[in-house]
């Protein structure tokens, strides 16, 4: 585990941060919000528990999730303006620091792209910077699937875009902060990983981080850090 002194010196020299979504930067699982949307909450909660553990291979536990959810174009639409995600307190003035520093900001999740958006747009960061999972649809709205060809949509994925980033950038170094063992399997390519566990505790990701903040005032003491660097 990192000392105090060495995150801060790996933090301060980053060019890019890259964030998970789900119970990192919202303090919700978006999937098992639209799965209580739609009625079928407990099964699919089960699954994300397991999924994010690195119990199950992501690909396979997203499509026995949705295909139990089957969510509608409707029902994702009216979930985001119905019940939109909760920012994790801190997020938003740490996001604004390294913005000030001219630190790339990213959002890589294995959620989906309509709700990240939604997410990315509170924090002024741009739709290019967003890497998520997009549900497909019929003409008529109904459930069509997932695009399955986005990195995002299987394990390992979160680390396929953060090498693309290394490669399309020249980044140097580039820290992940995530929840979740899909997080954690990005690292390497990403120089660093910030376990966080200020929602949720995943005991995999809290026994083998090099960092874990279990409360999110360790976020808001990476945000004071940024002044000094």
């Amino acid at each position: 585990m990192v000392s105090h002194s060495e995150l801060r010196e790996l933090f301060c020299a980053a060019d890019a941060v890259c964030f998970d979504v789900d119970s990192t930067v919202i303090r919700e699982e978006g999937i098992d919000e639209l799965a209580k949307f739609c009625g079928v909450e407990d099964a699919v909660s089960e699954m994300t528990r397991r999924a994010m553990g690195g119990a199950v291979p992501f690909k396979a536990a997203l499509t026995e999730r949705l295909s139990l959810i089957q969510p509608s174009r409707e029902q994702v639409q009216r979930l985001i303006a119905e019940h939109p995600p909760h920012l994790t307190p801190g997020i938003r003035e740490l996001v604004s620091r390294l913005q000030e520093r001219n630190v790339q900001v990213f959002l890589i999740s294995g959620g989906f792209r309509s709700i990240v958006e939604h997410v990315a747009s509170k924090l002024n960061i741009p739709p290019t910077n967003v890497f998520a999972n997009r549900l497909k649809f019929y003409f008529n709205g109904e459930y069509a699937g997932f695009d399955e060809m986005q990195p995002t949509a299987e394990s390992g994925g979160k680390g396929k875009v953060i090498k693309l980033l290394k490669e399309k950038f020249h980044f140097k170094k580039i820290v992940m902060i995530g929840d979740g063992a899909t997080d954690m399997e990005a690292c390497p390519p990403a120089d660093v990983f910030i376990g966080f566990g200020g929602n949720v505790i995943r005991q995999q990701v809290k026994d083998n981080a090099e960092w874990v903040s279990l409360v999110w005032i360790l976020g808001v003491d990476l945000a004071l850090l940024m002044k000094s660097c």
